[in-house]
């Protein structure tokens, strides 16, 4: 599989693990030194350990479903469509993967910046 294949295929099993909430399946995809950014909120988290846990603390029912992958290389852009309960958004998510084919890196876009909830300050530094 060359790079941008193995890129799309990551990127679309990440979604499909975040989903399932198959946590140790998404673990598997990430490097341990994982970088996850939220620009709108201007939040960063560092380490698949507080990657997990901010996604498995996360509160609502949350669904995600891909739109479109676009990779090129090493990088991909996904649209998604995302739910809460009944609150629909598209979502677009840029991921890294690195040589050793994990994900090095994350930034999710949303729509409207916000204020981040409270309760999450242990796990994200803001920037």
């Amino acid at each position: 599989m060359d790079e941008t294949a193995q890129t799309r295929h990551v990127s679309s099993e990440y979604v499909a693990r975040l989903e399932a909430r198959d946590w140790p399946g998404v673990a598997a995809l990430l490097d341990a030194d994982v970088v996850y950014e939220m620009p709108q909120t201007r939040e960063r988290i560092r380490g698949r350990d507080a990657f997990l846990r901010f996604n498995t603390e996360y509160p609502g029912d949350w669904h995600l479903a891909v739109r479109r992958v676009v990779a090129d290389g090493r990088f991909a852009a996904l649209w998604l469509d995302t739910r809460v309960g009944d609150e629909r958004q598209d979502a677009c998510v840029w991921l890294e993967v690195g040589g050793t084919g994990l994900i090095t890196r994350v930034v999710d876009y949303w729509p409207d910046s916000y204020e981040p909830p409270a309760g999450r300050e242990h796990l994200a530094e803001r920037y």
